[in-house]
């Protein structure tokens, strides 16, 4: 058994493979709260999913467990210590623009398309080909290997929550969600609102900030923004002004007249919460013009806050926590929602992604701190601790050896910003499926995931399950 061609495995079953990716691909399991019943939470798309691949595993002659229909698994093996291989099957919307059906599970160009294709069907059914291909074998394994099905890793973690709340938590495992070879360190992830009550208000300015919103998720840069102003007097001055403010930054935007309030319109460029730097942050942009008008006293209040505090400061500085290491680089800051207005007042909501190293209970103290000399209060503080797996851990060295074998490279470790199931393990990290030099398509149109990485990936998975399983 010690010589076995995993990959020639894998390409006996190409067919049964692709054709179940195909039928999993089909069901639309985006989250659907509103049809939500106590049968299916999360919608009846996601229930659907997860009920698929349970039948699949339990005809398959896999164990097979619905926990709550928020989550479920599928085992084998026999022994004390749990192998994890944690995997979801609801996906994100699939927006517009697709040049195929996003439910189709279209196959063309050597690749398949689909939303979920790459994020996190496609990997899903790798590493489940991977478990049967080792049971098909008959190999005897030490260590039972238990696939973990989430079914909310796009929006809350309601189902890895509730899965571990009632079942047990695997001795070692990997989450095949993100890219290969290794990520064995993740960012901790605060979100938290810095909040600006209302004071009186001044009459005596010659323009009032009446309302203000940008963006809706912490964990995206904004890419649009608007705001209401009431002005006295002529606005021609003051639309130049904002004419020559977006070509100095390159910006797009308009304005218009409504109800005798005047509106101003910006657009910026989205990108992922984790590096702010690579979008244009459409709140803060917005407020730097306002910033230099002659606004009421808490308008300017809140302008200057966004402008002071963090406009071009994602990582940290006006708050007062700047902080990197060399196991997961910068602690970065992105401002992902902004809502004012003048009878409430306004919040900033920050997605902040720390270092493993990083003591967040002083920074915490320090945002505060900082926050309150301002007149500002911090609320909704939420946190998900970083994690990080010793590059000389067992788990790790032997997944090196695995991805080496299989591949003929290198298996650097990785580190990232973002956050993968493999932080809900307390030995556990993030393993393909993307491999080095591919796009990543995850979230956008046309998502698609080569067959030959899917036919790869399964061949080292069933190599990994072999290894950790046997020892």
């Amino acid at each position: 058994m010690e010589n076995i061609n995993w990959m020639e495995e894998v390409v006996k079953r190409k067919d049964d493979l692709i054709e179940d990716l195909q039928q999993l691909l089909k069901i639309k399991s985006v989250l659907d709260e509103e049809n939500a019943t106590p049968d299916a939470p999360l919608g009846t798309g996601i229930k659907e999913a997860l009920q698929y691949l349970l039948d699949l595993g339990q005809k398959d002659g896999f164990t097979a467990k619905n926990v709550g229909n928020l989550a479920g698994h599928l085992e084998m093996g026999e022994g004390k210590d749990l192998v994890g291989i944690l995997c979801h099957v609801d996906v994100v919307p699939e927006g517009d623009g697709w040049s195929v059906d996003p439910f189709g599970g279209v196959v063309k160009d050597d690749k398949i398309y689909s939303r979920g294709a790459s994020d996190d069907k496609g990997p899903t059914m790798a590493a489940y080909y991977a478990m049967k291909i080792v049971k098909e074998l008959g190999i005897k394994l030490d260590k039972r290997v238990r696939m973990i099905i989430g079914t909310d890793e796009e929006s809350n973690w309601r189902c890895v929550d509730h899965y571990f709340k009632n079942e047990e938590m695997p001795t070692i495992g990997f989450a095949p969600d993100a890219d290969f070879p290794i990520i064995n360190a993740e960012k901790g992830i605060a979100d938290y609102d810095i909040v600006m009550k209302t004071q009186s208000v001044d009459h005596q300015s010659k323009t009032t900030l009446l309302s203000f919103q940008s963006g809706r998720r912490y964990n995206m840069v904004p890419d649009f923004a608007t705001a209401v102003l009431s002005f006295d007097g002529e606005q021609t001055d003051l639309l130049q002004k904002y004419t020559a403010f977006l070509e100095e930054y390159d910006l797009k935007g308009k304005y218009f007249i409504d109800n005798g309030a005047l509106h101003l319109e910006l657009e910026g460029v989205s990108a992922h919460g984790m590096e702010p730097r690579n979008g244009k942050n459409a709140g803060l942009y917005l407020s730097k013009f306002l910033h230099n008008l002659d606004l009421d006293e808490t308008g300017k209040r809140y302008a200057r806050f966004a402008v002071n505090v963090l406009f071009n400061q994602s990582r940290g500085e006006g708050l007062g926590v700047q902080y990197s290491d060399d196991i997961t680089g910068d602690l970065t800051i992105n401002v992902g929602k902004m809502n004012y207005d003048q009878v409430n007042g306004g919040m900033f909501g920050l997605n902040m992604r720390y270092p493993v190293t990083f003591d967040m209970e002083k920074g915490k103290d320090r945002i505060i701190t900082t926050a309150s000399e301002l007149g500002f209060t911090v609320e909704n503080f939420s946190d998900s601790k970083p994690h990080h797996v010793d590059a000389n851990d067992e788990l790790i060295l032997t997944l090196q050896k695995v991805y080496e074998e299989q591949t003929g490279e290198k298996a650097e470790l990785l580190a990232i910003g973002g956050g993968t199931y493999a932080r809900s393990l307390k030995s556990g990290v993030a393993f393909g499926a993307l491999f080095p030099g591919r796009p990543d398509v995850m979230h956008q149109k046309d998502e698609y995931m080569f067959i030959e990485d899917l036919l790869k990936a399964t061949a080292i998975y069933a190599q990994a399950i072999f290894e950790l399983a046997r020892k």
